[in-house]
């Protein structure tokens, strides 16, 4: 069986993550859950990130220690995660001991090898994105990532040679565009980066302790992006002394998810530190839009951060990672506001989806007893949509592989669209009125059964609830992804898969 290796950005534990904090997860979790039904041996990671000066001031602002503040935070984007079904492998902390030994093994590695040596950072430093900048790289005075102040740093710290790895960096970004998607990303980061030239990268902080120490020279600690970005290798069993049977099995990584604005980090740093350790780089980046909320990004200060908790718990589950799968495609942010919310799961998983599955069954139940297998009074109208069910697994793994998740999902709704459509095309309730055409009602049913069975099981790499209702009311568990031409279906009781949302609620 092929291995699949996927991973999401680690959670920083700065606070309560926003739905928009939860992409990742879930967008991982349905390439996962997909990879799974192809067949493959999926190892999936996910965790939170927990060094750092931004957390040791949350800490003291709070009235407790570094640890005591990222258990509750880790704690909490757990049980967020575990809201949404994201159904990982690992859930990794940095502050794991058998993560910080490793780091250190590392740090020392690559200071043995001369890719890390002393310094001083005299520059500019934002707290809020942990990064240095140099006067040319703001954006009218601030941040040019996140738009806040900055402020002067000169302390002691070790550097990472990233220049030394220019050329390798070049080549990378011209010659293997496959690595980082979606292009844009390919693009920014090397006119905006790589073109200009790299400079080294500092590594170590001594201004703050939070963090794990340069066991060589202590009163350092490793800083941010080498901590965290060598999870994906410390937690699946990387050793500069000897790595485990299991890295060597889950190594390189297929997949990375994370957002569109970590993927300097990602695409930039994590390679020279590869290169630095002997290593593959991982096969595929992916670097996802945001999910703004009234086109704007989220934050606390604006008052308009929407929790992914609380749209569960008020909504459903299925309803939230339907809206985030579908309507944040690879190249444009995604946008919620509670009205467009309410208005697309009335119309596709209220009426599309639940009204398709409800009226179907309640006419099997009707005019059968429940009991449908294949007739095959076959009319001209009944092949093309034969046809569309059987293209349906080949659209959406081809969706699925080129990352254009939302458009996948949306494979799976013109199906749904079309059951509808054929419903009103073959006229059941008409069929049903004369006795001569009992077999032809019983075929248009059996085609209607098969498109909702093989939908169906197609959407449990999305809304997996939802998936199990609908197995479960066909009482059927066949699990081809074509159309069978000798199922049999022994239908169940229907029941509403999905409730319209009255808004003047």
């Amino acid at each position: 069986m092929d291995k699949y290796y996927i991973t999401t950005a680690i959670a920083y534990t700065s606070g309560k993550p926003h739905i928009g904090n939860c992409y990742d997860a879930v967008l991982a979790d349905c390439i996962a859950r997909f990879k799974k039904l192809q067949g493959y041996d999926v190892h999936f990671q996910t965790g939170t990130d927990e060094h750092g000066i931004k957390i040791q001031e949350k800490a003291e602002a709070a009235g407790v220690s570094p640890k005591e503040y990222v258990d509750n935070i880790s704690g909490e984007v757990k049980r967020i995660y575990d809201v949404l079904g994201i159904d990982y492998d690992v859930f990794m902390r940095t502050t794991d001991e058998d993560h910080e030994k490793i780091v250190q093994k590392i740090f020392k590695k690559m200071y043995d090898s001369g890719d890390i040596y002393k310094g001083e950072y005299n520059g500019l430093y934002c707290t809020p994105c942990e990064a240095f900048w140099t006067e040319t790289q703001l954006v009218d005075g601030k941040c040019p990532d996140c738009g806040r102040d900055v402020h002067p740093e000169k302390e002691e710290c070790y550097f990472f040679k990233l220049s030394k790895y220019q050329d390798r960096l070049e080549d990378l970004f011209k010659n293997h565009s496959d690595f980082l998607k979606p292009e844009s990303r390919v693009n920014e980061m090397y006119n905006n980066f790589i073109k200009p030239g790299i400079q080294d990268l500092c590594v170590s902080r001594t201004s703050f302790s939070w963090g794990i120490p340069v066991d060589f020279d202590p009163k350092h600690v490793v800083y941010v992006w080498l901590d965290a970005l060598t999870n994906y290798i410390t937690k699946i069993g990387y050793d500069p002394d000897g790595s485990s049977e299991e890295f060597n099995k889950l190594w390189p990584c297929d997949l990375h998810v994370i957002g569109k604005d970590i993927v300097r980090f990602h695409s930039i740093y994590w390679p020279c530190f590869l290169w630095s350790l002997g290593l593959e780089l991982p096969k595929k980046i992916f670097g996802h839009p945001w999910v703004l909320t009234g086109n704007d990004k989220m934050s606390k200060s604006k008052g308009n951060v929407i929790y992914a908790d609380d749209y569960v718990e008020e909504f459903g589950l299925d309803t939230v990672r339907y809206y985030l799968l579908h309507e944040v495609s690879q190249t444009q942010d995604g946008n919620i506001t509670r009205e467009q919310f309410i208005e697309k799961v009335n119309i596709d998983l209220a009426n599309t989806l639940g009204n398709l599955v409800q009226r179907t069954i309640s006419m099997g139940n009707k005019y059968f007893d429940g009991k449908i297998t294949n007739k095959n009074v076959v009319e001209d109208v009944d092949k093309e949509f034969i046809n569309n069910i059987n293209a349906l697994y080949d659209k959406v793994t081809n969706k699925i592989d080129t990352l254009f998740i939302a458009d996948a999902f949306d494979e799976v709704f013109k199906v749904l669209r079309a059951s509808n459509k054929y419903i009103d095309e073959t006229t059941p309730w008409v069929l049903a009125k004369d006795e001569s055409k009992l077999d032809r009602l019983e075929t248009v049913l059996y085609n209607l059964l098969e498109s909702i069975r093989v939908c169906g099981r197609l959407l449990s790499v999305f809304i997996p609830t939802t998936s199990e209702k609908i197995a479960n009311q066909l009482g059927n568990d066949r699990k081809e992804l074509s159309y069978l031409e000798d199922n049999e279906y022994s239908l169940n009781k229907p029941e509403a898969l999905f409730q319209r949302i009255e808004v003047e609620k």
